[in-house]
């Protein structure tokens, strides 16, 4: 798992699996124009997941892994918390790996840590994550617009 700012992309230029073209692309991109939803960069290689949601509440929390995708999550505007624990045997699935949404669902516990607009976090398929989680009262929390770009793992 990588937390970093988006200012910062050039460091990660060498990256394979798209995380570079990811991060150039959320660099470069207004977002508050596009509309929510699935916007293809390079097929199914490539593409991005456009969202704006009001995060929830530590009660709804979901953790879950991918096995084909790396996750480049970037909040273009307001703030989340994210959830991290590392893949391993200490981990007991709730939802078995679902090939449609390359996924797989967890109990576990984690490290927590609060992502602001321009951040962004680099999940990879050893990395369990639950975010969309609400900073403060759920209440409170205002509208997340995020980006979250899949890169074919490979």
């Amino acid at each position: 798992m990588i937390l970093d700012r988006i200012n910062n992309r050039a460091l990660y230029e060498t990256w394979r699996s798209g995380v570079a073209e990811a991060l150039d692309y959320l660099a470069k991109t207004d977002f508050q124009k596009m509309p929510d939803g699935k916007h293809e960069l390079d097929g199914e290689r490539l593409f991005a997941i456009v969202q704006r949601y009001r995060p929830k509440p530590p009660a709804e929390i979901v953790w879950e892994a991918h096995r084909n995708y790396i996750d480049v999550q970037y909040v273009a505007e307001g703030v989340e918390r994210m959830g991290y624990a590392p893949l391993g045997d200490h981990l007991r699935v709730k939802q078995d790996y679902d090939p449609q949404l390359d996924a797989i669902f967890y109990e576990a516990r984690g490290d927590f840590f609060i992502v602001p607009a321009g951040s962004f976090v680099v999940f990879t398929p050893q990395d369990v994550h639950a975010p969309a989680l609400a900073v403060d009262s759920p209440d409170d929390a205002s509208e997340v617009l995020k980006v979250v770009v899949k890169c074919l793992f490979q």
